[in-house]
Parts: C-alpha cells; structure tokens; sequence
C-alpha cells in the first residue's frame, strides 16, 4: 500500500526521517512542560505574570545561543553526533526542573534547556535537508516539524494523569522530572541513521568553524533577511504557547480538564499545518507559503483575542491558529538550510533560525509587562500581529531557492559566483 511521499523515500531516507521526527518530538514534550505548568507555579511558587514571561523568554534566549552553536558544531563535528548530545541535554535540563523552589533557581535551568532544544531542532532540520530528495523536501521536512505538535500531545496527556494521582505540590515536579525519559530511546534510535553525505564530503575540504562565513558580502542580505523571518514567526508563535494556557484559565476562567481539551484542538492543528505548508511550499515556493500562512494566522488572532465570539467559535479557531502557527515554524530551517552552500549549512541556518528565536523571546516577557497596563488578550493579539507584519514584510524579501540541490559539494575555495540576491547560482531565483 503507498503511503503518498513516505513511499517515495529510501531505506535511508526513512531512517533518518523517523530519527529526526522522534527527536522533535521528544525534545518537544521536554520544551512544552513549563508552559502547561505555568499557570500552577504562579500559584504555587508565587511566581508574578512578569516573572513567568520572563522564565519563558530566557529559554528562547538559550536556544538561540544553543542554535547557532550547534549549527556550527555540526559543520566541525557532523549532524549526528551533535543531534545526540543536544537530546541528551535537553532532557537533564528538564528533569533539573523538579529541583527549583522559586524564580531565581528556574532561570539557569531554563535557559541551558533552552540551548539544547535550539541546537537539536537546527541540527535535525539541516540533517534531514541533506538526506531527502529535492521533489520531496518540503513536504519530509515540514512533517519533521509536526513532531512538536506530538510532543505537546504528549505532555499535554501526561499532565491530567499525574496532577489526577498526585498533590498538585508533588505534581508539578514529578512532570518536570519524565522530562529524563526521552534520552534513553533517543539515544538509540539515532544509532541506526547514517551521517549526512553531503556532509562527508564536504569535510574533506573544511577549514574548520568560520564564524564569519554567513556574513560575507555574497551571504549577508540572505543572513539579515532570513533572520528578521524567523523573528517575525517566533514572535508571534512564542506568545500564542506561552501565554494560551495563562489565557483559558485567567481569562476564560477554564478548568485544568477544559483547557486540556481546547489546546488539545489547537494541537491537532499545529499537526496538519506543516503538512499543508511543505505541500504548498514545494508547489509555489518557500516566501509565497510565508506569506500566505502570515495573512491568515493574523485574522485569526485578531478575531481569537479581540472578537466577543462563542466558546463553541473559539474551540473551532484554536484548530486554524495551530495550523498556520506549526507550518510557518515548520519551513524556516528547511528554507534557510536550500539558502547556503554545505559548508556553512547549519552555521547559516543555526544562526538565522536561532536569532530569529532570539529576538521573538523578547515578545512572550513584552506581554507580561504589557498586561500590567492592558489586558491580556489585547496584549497578546497586538503584540503578535505586529510580529506577523515583520515576518511577512521579510518574506517579501526572500530569495527563492525551492528544491535547490543541497547534494552538491563545494570546493574549498568560497569564491563560487553568485548572482545579486547573494545566492550562489546553483540556487534558481525564481520568487
């Protein structure tokens, strides 16, 4: 029986799919547990709205860093070794959690979790750019991503069975602790994927790290533009997790059962939306799919925030806001990694991606202090549609290199031509 793409790839191509998606996933669950538990430590460790953002945005402020970091190491070190160590990391950092008493030891734990689920989610995408067929790409790729909205799935199924069995004071901390769990099969799993080939090769022509490359004059447009993207999606993506669960229970006063159900409609959507994108992206091209999914995922904040609609209305529109919020996050490091030469892959894509993450931190602690002034949809809805402006104006800039051959080794030498967009030109430019 074909199963529509995933019969289309190899042996290989299926190893190192599955690797990549089991990763995501995992690395997920792990990422998705302080935002679930949030609304209880504000209870139960006292913590303020401005404390909770702030907690929020160090992690994505670790993961930039851990991005860019790893993205560099994998050029040095290769993907798989690198993909090992960041699921590792992020799963002691998340146990780590059930230790902390209060703010100030959260915020070190946060942010080194931070930095191994940037650098796992760089590393994963870049690998799995390299292994799969051009024609294919897309779809593989973007269906790598759908892996968070499984690993939310799984936290968010785990919750009401530990908070059902134990206090909510024991709780809290025994979900931080099955943060541990993930590394065990993971490590195993990634044992059975081969290196990137185009990786392989193109080690042998290596100088080792160059910090630098991405902001050559051939690569800098290409490096600015891709990191404003990735500010612009994050930010608008990173309000929407971190503070939805605050909102049902605090300002549509739900129960722990009730808001379950509805992020449970909003996941489901942020499963089918990277589906829909990498479809849509290798029909019409990387930007124009950004664009696209930016127009609509603003209307649907804007009437989720600030429309006086039934909950019926609600329930029904959590479906589209994860669908557009997972398939925009599903395209970025497929679409920065077509962007760079082998070389540089996952130092470009790492940085462009994990600064992205970087400056859309600032928008979850934003909301905080604004909702000091403001309410909290207003906060939420204003803040992220000004962060879909910014992603769809840098859409508009993107250069195009859908389905680019990324099995092509450069030489050494970085002076390959390269026409006006800073693209090399085995890079079509067709948007």
């Amino acid at each position: 029986m074909r199963l529509g793409w995933y019969s289309d790839l190899t042996s290989t191509e299926k190893r190192t799919y599955w690797a990549c998606f089991g990763g995501f996933t995992l690395d997920s669950m792990d990422a998705t547990i302080f935002a679930l538990m949030m609304p209880v430590l504000m209870t139960v460790l006292s913590l303020s709205k401005s404390d909770a953002g702030l907690l929020g945005s160090v992690s994505l402020i670790g993961s930039a860093l851990g991005g860019w970091g790893a993205g560099m190491l994998a050029d040095r070190y290769g993907r798989i070794k690198v993909m090992q160590g960041t699921v590792l990391w992020v799963a002691v950092f998340t146990c780590m959690g059930a230790f902390c008493t209060g703010f100030w030891s959260f915020l070190p734990v946060r942010f080194l979790q931070g930095i191994g689920y940037g650098g796992e989610a760089v590393v994963g995408a870049v690998l799995i750019s390299e292994a799969i067929k051009p024609a294919l790409r897309g779809r593989v790729a973007a269906s790598v991503q759908s892996g968070y909205a499984v690993g939310y799935a799984i936290s968010l199924a785990t919750m009401p069975v530990l908070f059902n069995f134990l206090p909510e004071d024991v709780a809290w901390r025994a979900f931080f602790a099955i943060g541990l769990l993930p590394a065990l099969l993971i490590w195993f799993i990634r044992r059975l994927v081969p290196e990137s080939a185009a990786f392989n090769q193109s080690r042998k022509n290596s100088k080792g790290i160059d910090l630098k490359a991405i902001f050559a004059a051939e690569h800098r447009r290409v490096t600015i533009i891709s990191t404003i993207l990735a500010s612009g999606i994050f930010g608008g993506a990173y309000i929407m997790i971190t503070w939805l669960p605050t909102y049902m229970r605090t300002v549509l006063n739900l129960p722990i059962a009730s808001t379950s159900g509805y992020l449970a409609v909003n996941i489901i959507g942020s499963l089918i939306g990277p589906f829909v994108y990498g479809l849509l992206s290798d029909r019409i091209g990387r930007g124009r799919a950004f664009m696209l999914f930016l127009v609509c995922q603003a209307v649907v904040v804007s009437v989720y925030m600030f429309a006086d609609i039934h909950m019926s209305i609600i329930l029904a529109l959590g479906l589209f806001l994860g669908a557009f919020q997972g398939g925009l996050a599903s395209g970025l490091p497929l679409t920065f990694s077509e962007l760079y030469p082998t070389r540089m892959r996952a130092n470009g894509a790492g940085f462009c991606t994990s600064f992205g993450r970087g400056f859309g931190s600032i928008m979850p602690a934003a909301v905080g202090f604004a909702s000091v002034h403001m309410s909290l949809p207003v906060a939420m809805g204003s803040f992220a549609i000004g962060s879909y402006l910014i992603g769809f104006l840098a859409a508009l800039c993107l250069p195009n290199a859908t389905g680019a051959d990324l099995t092509a080794v450069e030489a050494a030498a970085p002076e390959s031509p390269h026409n006006s967009n800073g693209i090399s030109e085995r890079y079509s430019s067709t948007s």
